[in-house]
């Protein structure tokens, strides 16, 4: 089976924070998962190294648009392999192969009539002296009347226009933008209404995308679909392909959703593969993102895929909702924020990735509280995953001179474990990662209760067989729970795999080999001292304007 995995492209212009993981940490567990199971799986993202943001940071800090991008994309690389992450391809936005690619994408649709020129209004300052890129032109949303940007409305998800906006202003000087006339390029996105409406109805039946998609994606549709601009006067970008437009750049919802093909045609020049195969309409295919990439993600990029005949459409969306962090709204400009690189100088990556997926933002926002993600922690990964693995290894080492005992597997267990595989899969599969981390913990806590009620301690001395029997059942409970658990806790799940000579990860039960010896320095986790929960709590107040 051919799976395309794609994790939504952050911006470039300043630090991961936790909403960032929290949204595409899914992406990283559904790759390891197919690739246990033996399917061939394409997991590709990259830097959004061409938006507007980065060029506000840029003017901000008086450097060139691509210092910014070169330091944020280094340091998200960085954090992200810290964070296991495992792309086949992370590549940035403003790379040669993706305008290339881009470029080709453009020039069909517009020789296949799907794209024309249209003298059109836009936000000019006057004082900075250049149309406004959208994202420079702030104000009130003309729908739901809250603070928006001239692209979206994080409120209520609305995609605008900055023309649209009330009380208009230019992000870098504050004073009112006037309107001049240009000449920019549309797509015909509303000639695949009826198109996207029986596709819609097809997923709804499936039940493959999450219910925000859903709800954004039918609203949209309802409410018409409208010709969408694909170029704007930027200072960076993907220059628009057609002579004598050069200076005009492609937008970034067009280029940014484009990524994930052109990140899959780059993973297969630099592997020579074939990246067909994971566009065709055989592929399975996941789009991991954020609530606010919704509209891009679920309306627009089917349509230019419709545009170009590219049968793949997205099979899941994996759109999750915000984080909030202590109760308050995850505000970056006001840095209410949990910065991904401070995480990881402290604390375990397994640590952060139990967290975020057993606190998913799955349906509803979901909060980062210190004090949870600290008893969490010292509560589940340690107290119970933890504590199983170390007092059975611990008596193995004792009594056993650690090396594994011969014995009979408990039959429950056995029936279990298989259980665990198939309901964990399928949970996995259909996105309800959440769900399926719980089960396995579920299971875990009665691994514990299995331990005590069989009191190996009194079986070796009563019951020796016995006693072999508990300990090869503890261990063969280990060594698939190091398995089931490798696309959650993928580093844990690797210390198992060396201690108890795991030859591979495969998504089905195995066993234990009799007289091996289980090599194990370290305990899986340690304990977080509670002290850091004030520390960090007022750490936090510190660094907010809020």
């Amino acid at each position: 089976m051919n799976i395309l995995i794609g994790g939504a492209w952050p911006y470039a212009n300043g630090s991961l924070h936790l909403g960032h993981i929290s949204s595409l940490l899914s992406g990283d567990i559904l790759a390891r998962y197919y690739r246990a199971k033996g399917d061939h799986v394409l997991y590709v993202s990259g830097s959004d190294c061409n938006g507007t943001p980065i060029t506000i940071r840029a003017k901000q800090e008086g450097v060139e648009p691509k210092k910014i991008a070169d330091t944020y994309h280094k340091e998200f690389k960085q954090c992200f392999d810290q964070l296991g992450f495992t792309y086949d391809c992370y590549t940035r936005t403003d790379a040669q192969h993706h305008h290339t690619t881009v470029g080709e994408i453009f020039t069909t649709l517009m020789e296949k009539g799907n794209i024309y020129r249209k003298e059109v209004e836009q936000a000019y300052c006057s004082t900075c002296e250049q149309f406004l890129p959208d994202r420079f032109v702030e104000g009130i949303c003309p729908h739901c009347g809250k603070e928006a940007r001239g692209d979206q409305c994080e409120h209520c998800s609305k995609i605008l226009e900055p023309l649209e906006l009330v009380n208009k202003k230019c992000k870098l000087c504050g004073n009112s933008p006037v309107t001049r006339n240009t000449e920019h390029f549309y797509f015909k996105l509303r000639t695949y209404q009826q198109l996207l409406e029986h596709y819609l109805k097809d997923v709804k039946e499936k039940g493959t995308w999450r219910d925000n998609a859903l709800k954004i994606a039918e609203r949209y549709l309802q409410e018409g679909l409208h010709d969408r601009a694909i170029s704007r006067d930027l200072p960076v970008g993907v220059p628009v392909p057609v002579d004598g437009y050069e200076h005009k750049k492609i937008y970034v919802w067009f280029e940014a959703v484009a990524g994930y093909y052109t990140a899959s045609k780059k993973w297969a020049e630099d592997n020579q593969k074939d990246h067909t195969s994971f566009w065709g309409e055989d592929a399975i295919s996941y789009y991991v993102h954020g609530k606010d990439n919704v509209p891009f993600h679920a309306i627009i990029w089917p349509g230019i895929l419709l545009g170009i005949n590219k049968p793949a459409l997205p099979t899941y969306m994996v759109s999750n909702e915000y984080v909030t962090i202590e109760k308050k709204k995850l505000s970056t400009s006001k840095n209410w924020a949990v910065w991904v690189p401070h995480m990881l100088e402290k604390y375990d990556p397994d640590s952060i990735r139990y967290f975020l997926t057993i606190n998913a933002p799955e349906h509803r926002d979901a909060d980062f509280s210190w004090r949870e993600f600290v008893y969490s922690h010292n509560s589940e990964l340690l107290g119970a995953y933890g504590n199983f693995v170390n007092r059975s290894v611990k008596f193995i080492e004792k009594f056993f001179h650690g090396v594994v005992p011969k014995g009979q597997i408990n039959k429950e267990m056995k029936y279990q474990v298989d259980e665990l595989y198939h309901q964990v899969g399928e949970m996995i599969e259909h996105t309800h990662f959440k769900q399926a981390l719980e089960l396995i913990f579920e299971f875990i806590r009665g691994a514990n209760k299995y331990f005590d009620q069989q009191k190996p301690w009194i079986q070796v001395k009563a019951s020796p067989e016995y006693c072999q029997n508990t300990l090869r059942s503890c261990v063969y409970i280990i060594v698939n729970l190091a398995q089931l658990l490798h696309p959650f806790l993928p580093f844990s799940s690797d210390k198992l795999k060396q201690a108890f000579n795991i030859e591979e990860i495969q998504w089905k039960a195995i066993d234990s080999n009799d007289s091996s010896s289980i090599n194990i320095s370290e305990p899986l986790f340690e304990r977080i001292d509670v002290i850091v929960i004030d520390k960090e709590i007022e750490q936090l107040r510190k660094q907010s304007s809020l």
